[in-house]
């Protein structure tokens, strides 16, 4: 099983080709990662290594945290190797606070991702995500929640506001300052 790959990244159509000592593999990578890791002359990747009857895949990821929370998703039952690299694109920390708020709205603008399957993942994924949380990928200080709690209050999704948090550096702000701050972001995209 191949776990971890360095090598050249080439676009191969839906998914990198990552040269390494004259063998090409093909590994399938998020939208986000697929649009920049062709700009480097080499790429660094965790992988999953996806075993079927019928196929055999790689999925790759920039860090550990990312790939163990793939699986965790992989591991509900509905919930295919495509759809969790999906999810897991859509923001890490966005994902596992989603399933720890029960935000709904989160995994709907997933594509092919519906309510029934979004209140699935929230069921079976809630209490593992204890030993997720310890890789810092989820809302960790008072501020972010106070912060979050107001914009919500004020009327604003819980998607818009989680956007709103990854774009502020609210450690080295005031309370007053960062939701401020938050609001005027928050406006913006509404």
């Amino acid at each position: 099983m191949l776990s971890y790959l360095i090598g050249q990244p080439q676009l191969l159509r839906d998914r990198l080709l990552i040269i390494n000592q004259g063998v090409g593999y093909g590994v399938f990578v998020g939208a986000k990662l697929l649009a920049t890791a062709c700009q480097q002359s080499e790429i660094a990747l965790y992988l999953h290594t996806y075993v079927r009857e019928d196929r055999l895949e790689l999925y790759g990821f920039a860090t550990l945290a990312e790939l163990e929370l793939f699986e965790q998703v992989l591991s509900v039952s509905g919930v295919g190797p495509k759809m969790a690299l999906a999810l897991v694109d859509a923001g890490a920390s966005a994902l596992i606070t989603a399933i720890q708020q029960a935000d709904l709205s989160f995994f709907t603008t997933v594509p092919r991702v519906g309510k029934k399957l979004g209140q699935k993942i929230i069921i079976e994924l809630k209490s593992k995500l204890g030993g997720l949380g310890e890789l810092n990928l989820g809302p960790i200080s008072a501020k972010h929640q106070d912060i979050l709690a107001a914009l919500i209050s004020l009327g604003f999704t819980e998607s818009t506001t989680q956007a709103v948090l990854r774009q502020i550096d609210v450690e080295t702000l005031t309370l007053e300052q960062a939701i401020k701050q938050a609001l005027k972001l928050a406006s913006k995209i509404n």
